[in-house]
């Protein structure tokens, strides 16, 4: 296990971010009272603005902290002082991978949100050995992208029958706006593409005995659903299937699917005909400028925005003949409930290490934390429900 001994449980690396802020709001209302916490950046002014705000809020940062992805010494102190470095700080492609080879040499554990599968990757490659043998949790992706898909695979695993075939499908639709550091990540991704599919190296699975393996991907009718199912290439199929190769529930031939679901074909059509632009424009360096300029970093929707915004992910379980339907389901969920979903992830690594398993490395949430986050995560606010079970 991580050294327990440190003067803080949690650190927010880019604390001053827009993502960054809504999880230190969260955390300085919901974190249970002793917890120790700090905000952490580049820029020391507004970090002690930023503190100063929070002070009135019932469980206010303890420390700031002065820390630069350009210097390791500073990221090394900072990840010193914690059991558990949160990063918000992106593209992760461009700036993280110095935070997590902190964590990793200290021993802290680490978590963020990122959705880019090639980080990942690197993340597995480059630290999951010395990961192990630090007693540290890398876990990637604890936000919107991929804790509801994540966790929803896992509640439904343990409702179907063990030891069978199984298969997960997850079908997501929400209503919701994109940050200007969303934006220019994702624009990112498309610029680099073929490194993201075809041209990355993906680390080998651990237990290869075991059958894990996507769903055939295809944009059909759904009857149960009476909706389109559009397959999405994003991180969320390769977190679960990772989880799927560490873990027994899922049983020992495993399929996954991510969908978008949506309601009408002629908004597939507008979809595929509106990320196709974008994606071909993100290939050139002038258009890929303009691109860059539509929202940036630190720009995010405003609170009235964020309360018209929602998500519901539905996933259908089958194995055995016995089927499940259950749902994910929240706020806004690029921005709220992300925050609430990795600040809520790091303090169950800091405060709940006696109940959670005793695994360390690069690994996923459902690995990492499993039904202890998810009770976390029901408890303020994110709903797990059971629908239908046959």
């Amino acid at each position: 296990m991580a050294d327990t001994s440190r003067a803080l449980d949690v650190v927010v690396f880019g604390a001053t971010g827009f993502t960054g802020r809504l999880v230190c709001e969260h955390l300085a209302q919901h974190a249970p009272e002793g917890t120790r916490w700090a905000i952490a950046g580049r820029d020391e002014r507004r970090l002690f603005a930023m503190r100063g705000e929070l002070e009135t809020r019932p469980r206010p940062p303890r420390e700031v902290i002065i820390a630069n992805v350009d210097d390791a010494r500073s990221l090394r102190a900072m990840a010193d002082a914690a059991r558990v470095v949160l990063s918000t700080v992106g593209p992760y492609a461009r700036y993280g991978e110095p935070v997590v080879e902190a964590a990793v040499e200290a021993g802290s554990d680490y978590v963020d949100i990122t959705g880019e599968p090639a980080f990942v990757d690197r993340c597995i490659e480059r630290f999951d050995a010395k990961a192990r043998e630090r007693g540290a949790r890398i876990v990637n992706s604890c936000g919107f992208e991929s804790i509801p898909d994540d966790l929803g695979a896992l509640f439904t695993a343990k409702m179907l029958p063990q030891g069978a075939p199984m298969t997960i499908e997850a079908f997501v639709r929400m209503r919701a706006t994109f940050s200007g550091g969303t934006w220019n990540t994702a624009i990112a991704g498309m610029a680099n593409a073929r490194e993201n599919t075809v041209g990355r190296k993906r680390p080998r699975p651990r237990d290869a005995a075991r059958r894990v393996r996507l769903m055939p991907r295809r944009v059909r009718w759904v009857p149960q659903l009476e909706a389109w199912a559009v397959p999405m290439p994003t991180i969320e199929n390769e977190v679960v299937l990772r989880s799927a190769r560490a873990l027994d529930v899922f049983g020992p031939d495993f399929q996954f699917g991510h969908h978008l679901r949506m309601r009408h074909l002629r908004g597939v059509l507008g979809l595929a005909l509106g990320v196709g632009g974008v994606a071909a424009l993100a290939q050139l360096g002038p258009t890929r400028e303009l691109l860059e300029q539509v929202r940036k970093p630190g720009e995010g929707p405003d609170a009235a925005a964020r309360m018209r915004s929602w998500f519901e992910l539905t996933l259908i379980g089958e194995a055995a003949s016995h089927r499940v339907i259950t749902t994910v389901s929240g706020g806004d969920p690029g921005y709220d409930e992300t925050a609430k979903m990795v600040a809520q992830s790091a303090l169950c690594l800091a405060l709940d290490r006696a109940s959670l398993p005793q695994r360390a490395g690069v690994i996923t949430p459902a690995v990492a934390m499993g039904d202890r986050l998810r009770e976390r995560l029901q408890r303020v606010g994110v709903r797990f429900q059971v629908k239908e079970k046959i």
